[in-house]
C-alpha cells in the first residue's frame, strides 16, 4: 500500500492529530502528515511543531471574508499535495471545493445523526449526552460536506454510558475508541476501500 500525505486542520490540543503521528511512527499506518492548519493559536500549534510538523496558522478574524479564509485554507492543501483532509478538532467553517469531495474526513465525539450540528463539539456533546440519559455514545468517522456533520458515515465506535459519568469522564472513554477509529479510516481510504453510494459508505472486503 502506497503511503498517502494526510493534512490536518485544528482549534484546540492537537491531541488526535499527535494520535496519528503516534501510529505512523509506530509503523501502525502508511501515512505521513504534511502539514497541520490551525484556525487559531492554541496548544496542538506548539504540540504539533515541538513534533517536527509543518503547522500554519490560518484565522478567520484576520481574513476579510469568509471566501478568503477558506481559499486560504484550500491553496495551502494544494501546496502540501494532500490525499486525505483530516478534521481533527477543527471549529471553523472551511467552504470544501468541489475537488475536495469525498477527500475530507472529520471525527466527531458522538454517535451521529444524533448530537451533532453547530455548537456540538467537546464538551457540549457529552453533557448533552448525559442530559438525554443515553445508555451508549461513542464516536463517528465521517465525510465531511459543507453542513455540519451532516456527511456519509463511515466507522462509528460505541462506549457504554455510566449514570456516574461527568461530562469529562465520558470524554475520556470516547476519545480511547478515537484513537482507534481515524487510523481504521485513513488505512481503508489509503486502500480505496471506501465508495461512496448517496448517503451510504460502502467498505469493501
Amino acid at each position: 500500500m502506497a503511503r498517502i500525505r494526510l493534512a490536518a486542520l485544528i482549534s484546540g490540543g492537537g491531541r488526535t492529530v499527535l494520535n496519528i503521528a503516534e501510529e505512523i511512527n509506530a509503523g501502525r499506518l502508511e501515512a505521513d502528515i504534511a502539514v497541520v492548519i490551525a484556525s487559531r493559536q492554541c496548544k496542538g500549534v506548539d504540540r504539533c511543531r515541538e513534533a517536527g510538523m509543518d503547522v500554519h496558522i490560518v484565522a478567520l478574524k484576520e481574513m476579510p471574508d469568509s471566501q478568503t479564509y477558506s481559499e486560504a485554507i484550500t491553496k495551502i492543501l494544494d501546496e502540501a499535495d494532500a490525499d486525505l483532509v483530516l478534521m481533527a478538532g477543527f471549529l471553523s467553517l472551511w467552504t470544501i471545493p468541489q475537488k475536495y469531495e469525498g477527500k475530507v474526513v472529520n471525527i466527531h465525539p458522538a454517535l451521529l445523526p444524533r448530537f451533532g450540528g453547530k455548537g456540538m463539539y467537546g464538551h457540549h456533546v457529552h453533557q448533552a449526552v448525559l442530559e438525554h440519559g443515553c445508555k451508549v455514545s461513542g464516536c463517528t468517522v465521517h465525510f465531511v460536506n459543507n453542513e455540519y456533520d451532516s456527511g456519509q458515515i463511515i466507522v462509528q465506535k460505541c462506549v457504554p454510558v455510566y449514570d456516574t459519568d461527568s461530562p469529562d469522564d465520558l470524554a475520556a472513554r470516547v476519545f480511547v475508541e478515537e484513537c482507534k477509529a481515524f487510523p481504521e479510516v485513513i488505512t481503508l481510504f489509503a486502500e480505496g476501500k471506501l465508495t461512496i453510494d448517496g448517503r451510504i459508505v460502502r467498505i469493501a472486503e
